[in-house]
């Protein structure tokens, strides 16, 4: 057992779905000085949890991977009971890429799920940045993808990864939170870290973190096949094809209708799909 499971604490909060899977994961590691990374939602008792969790240690330093209510919500409440600093890689439009930024500009591709519109950090975290206590060294990785300003944090050979990387779901990319193009550069990214554990802040740790990464891409990958494939037969819309081509639940169609998106956008990009105006969430793409 590494230093950083022996220091360790999860704490699960009550908001499952089935985006969320059984719920946020919230870490506590130390025992004298606690950083607590993703304080999840604004849920009272799991605020009470979290601070049980931390025992007779200060609770030093709140890091949020990013600005999704199921991640950011508890963080000022938490630092309001705790004294403790809210670090993070800033405003929740941060980071966003320049074809995305253009994109929300124009204002029709819609998005913004979840986003925790009043979250701005004590502290901003570029990506390196390394924050240290007696018990702890956290480095911050910017690992945009499923959200612009996304940071993962490295502790020795252990990464807790946020949404980035899930052992048990592929995550949402959404437009323009979320960037296909950032997320291969982020899984490419964290497969060179060369950690031996991922820790999502949904469900399971990830305990062979290049086989999951590669099994991510290639899924992406395949997505993207299936999205050329499908225009062949005529232009069609997100969430045309979301619905062609996932088998889900209908309650699921509009999240896999915002995965489509961001691969038409990226697609869009390389020049292999165009649509007659600006990009919008209902545009009709054609293969080129």
């Amino acid at each position: 057992m590494t230093s950083t499971e022996k220091a360790l604490r999860i704490i699960t909060a009550d908001n499952p779905s089935p985006l969320t899977g059984p719920g946020t994961n919230t870490f506590l590691l130390g025992r004298d000085q606690v950083a607590v990374i993703d304080p999840g939602p604004d849920l009272p008792a799991h605020r009470q949890a979290i601070l049980a969790a931390a025992g007779h240690g200060r609770i030093s330093h709140i890091f949020v991977t990013h600005a999704h209510l199921d991640h950011s919500g508890g963080a000022r409440a938490l630092a309001q009971a705790t004294g403790a600093p809210i670090l993070g890689f800033g405003p929740a439009e941060a980071g966003r890429s320049a074809v995305m930024a253009r994109l929300a500009r124009e204002g029709g591709i819609a998005g913004g799920e979840g986003l925790d519109r009043d979250f701005l950090p004590d502290i901003a975290l570029a990506d390196g940045a390394a924050v240290e206590s007696d018990e702890w060294r956290l480095t911050a990785l910017h690992t945009p993808g499923h959200f612009a300003g996304h940071l993962s944090f490295r502790h020795e050979a252990v990464i807790f990864c946020g949404d980035v990387v899930m052992g048990w779901s592929s995550t949402l990319i959404s437009p323009p939170d979320g960037d296909l193009a950032d997320y291969f550069r982020s899984l490419a990214r964290l497969d060179s870290a060369g950690a031996r554990l991922l820790l999502p802040a949904h469900g399971a740790a990830v305990g062979d973190p290049a086989a999951r990464l590669a099994e991510l891409a290639a899924h992406r990958r395949e997505r993207t096949a299936q999205i050329l494939s499908a225009l062949r037969a005529g232009p069609a819309t997100a969430e045309n094809l979301a619905r062609r081509i996932y088998e889900v639940p209908p309650a699921l169609i509009p999240a896999a209708t915002r995965n489509v998106l961001a691969h038409l956008i990226a697609l869009s990009e390389l020049g292999a799909v165009s649509t007659p105006g600006p990009i919008a969430a209902d545009s009709e793409f054609s293969p080129h």
